[in-house]
């Protein structure tokens, strides 16, 4: 978790707008879950595609399994997903979530959460669960229950 939380710390400091989604959103709300990289949905803007190559650089980063290739700029202004690998691990840089859920879309369902970094803008957990309830993915389904049970103790809490 140290190396997420790096890489958080090098999104944060770079100015980069993004939002945090999936295993990392759901922990800095008190789920049980245990995550091993980062997901984040951007702002597809120029500049903000811009702060985050310079990120990615810093990090050695490059799409999994091709050591070879790293994202283009043009790749990071798509809605489409870059599930990258870098020095500090995995790192799933996502233009748009479920049901075509950007940025944009994604901000009235935030909130900031301070964190050893500063404060970084997560996914409500409400939203989280509202989002894997209507997932097919086997492992969103198995992780239902540890969020439904965090989400309900977050609101009788």
């Amino acid at each position: 978790m140290d190396d997420l939380a790096t890489l958080l710390e090098l999104l944060v400091e770079a100015d980069v707008d993004f939002v945090v989604v999936g295993g990392v959103a759901a922990v800095s709300q008190g789920a049980p879950v245990t995550t091993f990289d980062l997901d984040v949905v951007h702002r597809r803007t120029k500049q903000n595609v811009q702060r985050i190559a310079g990120v990615l650089r810093a990090v050695g980063a490059h799409y999994r399994g091709r050591p070879e290739l790293f994202p283009s700029e043009e790749a990071m202004l798509e809605p489409g997903h870059q599930l990258l690998m870098t020095k500090l691990g995995p790192f799933d840089l996502l233009g748009a979530i479920e049901q075509g859920l950007d940025y944009d879309a994604l901000l009235p369902d935030t909130l900031e959460v301070e964190t050893p970094v500063g404060l970084v803008r997560v996914l409500s957990l409400s939203k989280i669960v509202e989002l894997k309830r209507t997932s097919t993915n086997e492992k969103d389904r198995a992780m239902l229950p540890f969020l439904e049970a965090a989400l309900a103790r977050r609101i009788d809490g």
